[in-house]
């Protein structure tokens, strides 16, 4: 009887043995890392696949080139009935064409992300420092009050400055961001404003 125990214990035991061994096969998968699973080991699809596509800098991309390119069509739009030079009135005009359209795509990134888009008149550019470029409500009645050639060299002085400021922010996002389309306007940005930014130098250079 001592000897029939003994038997079936053992023959328990390696049948649990065989099982657990069977489970452990199961659950390890194959030691090339292939499957439905990522380099980090999460599902290849669900919450670690759908991360979402923009990061904090693409929001303060957002929210700083609002209420600066805001400033520079309140700018430009002074400019039909104050500036002297034909070329400054251009500028000023294709300076509100390029950036009107942007602040609808920048104010449709934020609502798409649930971000509040920053109210009209709202011109606090604190979060970029000097590198912002944002001119004073001192620097914006001393443009509404020149006219002619005065106010075509404060245009364009002030603009030169805050062209640079947009180019700062713009160089951020593309060192920063994560938003393909945000990085995209940013590479934009640069690239119209370097080009305004020489033609205004040169325009003053001329006196």
């Amino acid at each position: 009887m001592i000897r029939t125990r003994s038997l079936f214990r053992r023959g328990a035991a390696a049948a649990a043995a065989g099982a657990v061994a069977l489970l452990l096969a199961a659950c390890g998968g194959s030691d090339d890392g292939s499957g439905d699973h990522g380099k980090d080991g999460a599902p290849a699809s669900g919450p670690a696949a759908s991360r979402e596509d923009h990061n904090t800098a693409d929001v303060t991309f957002a929210k700083g080139m609002i209420p600066h390119h805001r400033q520079a069509v309140e700018m430009a739009d002074l400019a039909p009935g104050r500036a002297a030079s034909a070329e400054v009135k251009k500028l000023a005009a294709d300076i509100k064409k390029a950036q009107d359209p942007e602040i609808e795509t920048l104010s449709g990134w934020l609502d798409s992300w649930g971000e509040e888009v920053p109210a009209e008149g709202e011109m606090d550019h604190s979060m970029h420092g000097s590198a912002g470029g944002m001119m004073s409500a001192e620097d914006m009645e001393k443009l509404r009050e020149a006219k002619g050639a005065a106010f075509d060299t404060a245009f364009m002085e002030m603009m030169i400055e805050h062209h640079e400021g947009a180019v700062a922010m713009a160089e951020t996002e593309q060192a920063e961001g994560s938003y393909a389309p945000a990085k995209k306007m940013a590479g934009e940005i640069i690239s119209a404003q370097e080009a305004e930014i020489d033609a205004m130098k040169s325009l003053l250079d001329k006196g």
